[in-house]
């Protein structure tokens, strides 16, 4: 499988905790999977096209204001899929973390995909919507949903591993509580080893280290937004772990942070280290 780190979708610009990197927008850090079995595999869609056309009525002013997104169409997926070459109706599948503003702004630009998403958060975003984190507008078209209970699954290096309908045995959905009611990691094998997107299950790659750090604007976000603290936390505890046993076999990158998003862009980098190692 070939796979693309894309951003889609920059944010308010922020400043990292220590010297080396440059400031730099937040990012919506999605992937692009090509499979050979079940074509293009999207993994989180960040802003669509209307989020970009009708930010006040699609994201909320609210959530705009607070963002500060760049609202640049050439940054959704759909303009990104086409500019790889792709036709955008070969996304047959997307696999959301949760149906936070952020996270599902693209679904209306992919209406033909089945979207693969924890049942307990479909149900929470149809009930609480609309709200400042679940807009209604992202789902309007009606999606082909998949939905998946988190209390079962195979063992995935200590996590809960659940298989995606439809998708290779490559690509399975590894549950990651805390940050909503249904929040999910999406695990993706890359060659000899893994690659997991934790979602918003943490910010800032600094927190995974062995001196853990949290980003003093991103950590207030994440406190913000969290519907369980002590599961939040816990999970994140665990995915120090991980990191800390099994960095070889896996690498771990979270949603927004910028700086995760530059090392996976980099050329022949993708993929070879554990999230937080060596900074």
């Amino acid at each position: 499988m070939q796979i693309h780190h894309l951003n889609c979708g920059s944010v308010r610009r922020i400043e990292p905790t220590y010297e080396g990197p440059a400031a730099a927008p937040a990012v919506n850090h999605c992937l692009l999977v090509e499979t050979d079995s079940a074509g293009l595999v999207l993994v989180e869609t960040g802003l669509g096209l209307d989020d970009v056309r009708d930010p006040a009525g699609t994201l909320g002013a609210d959530w705009v204001e607070l963002a500060e997104p760049v609202l640049d169409e050439r940054e959704t997926a759909v303009r990104q899929v086409a500019a790889l070459g792709y036709d955008p109706g070969d996304v047959r599948h997307v696999i959301v973390t949760h149906l936070d503003v952020d996270h599902c702004g693209g679904l209306p630009d992919f209406p033909a995909a089945r979207v693969h998403v924890m049942a307990a958060e479909l149900d929470a975003a149809t009930r609480q919507a609309p709200s400042f984190r679940y807009r209604p507008a992202h789902w309007a078209h009606g999606p082909d949903w998949v939905t998946y209970a988190g209390d079962a699954g195979e063992d995935w290096f200590g996590f809960v591993s659940l298989r995606a309908e439809g998708l290779p045995p490559e690509i399975r959905l590894v549950p990651l509580g805390g940050h909503t009611e249904g929040h999910t990691g999406v695990a993706v094998r890359d060659g000899d080893r893994w690659l997991l997107h934790c979602g918003d299950a943490y910010y800032y790659h600094r927190e995974l280290g062995e001196d853990p750090h949290p980003h003093p604007v991103l950590d207030l976000v994440q406190t913000s937004s969290e519907v369980h603290h002590d599961l939040r936390v816990g999970t994140r505890a665990r995915l120090r772990e991980l990191v800390r046993r099994h960095g070889d076999q896996v690498s771990l990158f979270s949603a927004h942070d910028p700086w995760e998003l530059d090392h996976y862009r980099a050329p022949g980098l993708s993929g070879r280290r554990g999230a937080g190692t060596g900074r």
